[in-house]
């Protein structure tokens, strides 16, 4: 598939697929793999069980999407010095509640059930060419305590995929980790709400760590598990500090899905290239931290065959626990096993 940019003179990629295409026909159960674009159609600004999907998949299928930034840019800015344009409002799907990220979404899992688990393979990310990040407006309180303007202010950031390399204007480079701020599955919560949010069953829990290569383990909630996904970042630290990663488009996220009946759990958990990883969000940084841990302790009884007790004393050994992100509306925190971490 051709790599494909954002904005107006880019979107000629886009005119041989009508919203969502399938381009095979199913042969014998075979997996099949969907295209997704990045046309208001397809994209969301909130999160709902009510929802009607855009797309229904069976579970082995895979889907490539291009994605937008998190504040629904359209176009590819002019020059550097020009902040990118949003899709307004009025002009989205949805515009009484598409008011959060934008996400592609919601995608049906067909047979998910409450109960069950869906993997999610994080296949391939490759972002756009340039991203921004930005802060002021959201986080006044903050701001207050670290003796900060809450202006408005951004960076535009130029990216190499090919190099793996960002940089601005002041010449300063930054290595790239991209990554999706935002993958979750519906909660079974009634009417609508907001997916800036990460909840039990994942959303944008804005965690590094989720790169090429790892597998994501969402609980399912509702039927047919509804999946969002989007709000590319090309590199962000712990905690997201600032407020904003370089928030970026991605020209390519490539997903695959399967449903597993003998994984329960009630909070998202993943395994990186390098470490098994357990989450928690909360009010406040303890609430997530004790729920993060509680899962990583489960995750120790299971793969290591000791008891509750025994995990707990491991923990303090093997585990780090770190702060996801302070800037949601629930902070996160991660509890990491590095794969090396036992001989």
């Amino acid at each position: 598939m051709a790599r494909a940019k954002f904005g107006s003179r880019y979107l000629r990629h886009y005119k041989r697929y009508l919203n969502v295409i399938t381009p095979n026909k199913r042969h014998g159960g075979n997996p099949l793999i969907h295209h997704i674009d990045p046309s208001p159609a397809n994209l969301q600004g909130d999160i709902s069980r009510e929802k009607q999907p855009i797309l229904t998949i069976d579970p082995g299928d895979t889907i490539i999407a291009a994605t937008r930034n998190c504040d629904w840019m359209w176009e590819v800015p002019p020059s550097p010095g020009v902040y990118p344009r949003s899709l307004k409002r009025e002009d989205r799907k949805d515009p009484q509640h598409d008011v959060g990220n934008c996400l592609t979404g919601p995608v049906a899992i067909r047979g998910a059930m409450p109960g069950q688990t869906l993997e999610v393979s994080i296949d391939n990310m490759r972002v756009a060419d340039y991203g921004v990040s930005m802060r002021g407006g959201s986080h006044k309180e903050r701001y207050d305590k670290l003796s900060l303007p809450d202006d408005f202010a951004w960076l535009h950031w130029s990216l190499d995929h090919d190099t793996g390399i960002a940089t601005n204007k002041f010449g300063h480079r930054i290595k790239m980790r991209p990554f999706l701020g935002s993958i979750g599955l519906a909660p079974d919560l009634p009417g609508y709400h907001t997916n800036m949010a990460p909840y039990p069953t994942g959303g944008n829990m804005d965690c590094k760590e989720l790169v090429t290569g790892s597998k994501l383990y969402l609980p399912v909630q509702v039927a047919d598990a509804l999946l969002s996904f989007g709000d590319g970042h090309a590199v962000q630290g712990d905690g997201e500090a600032g407020g904003s990663s370089i928030e970026c488009p991605m020209e390519d996220v490539t997903l695959t899905f399967h449903l597993l009946d003998d994984m329960p759990m009630a909070w998202p958990a993943a395994k990186t290239p390098d470490a098994w990883i357990t989450f928690g969000f909360g009010k406040t940084v303890d609430d997530a931290m004790f729920i993060a841990l509680s899962g990583m302790l489960d995750l120790l009884t299971a793969k290591l065959g000791i008891s509750r007790i025994e995990a707990s004393m491991m923990s303090s050994l093997i585990i780090d626990l770190r702060v996801t992100q302070l800037v949601n509306p629930m902070v996160g925190v991660h509890a990491v096993w590095p794969d090396n971490a036992l001989l």
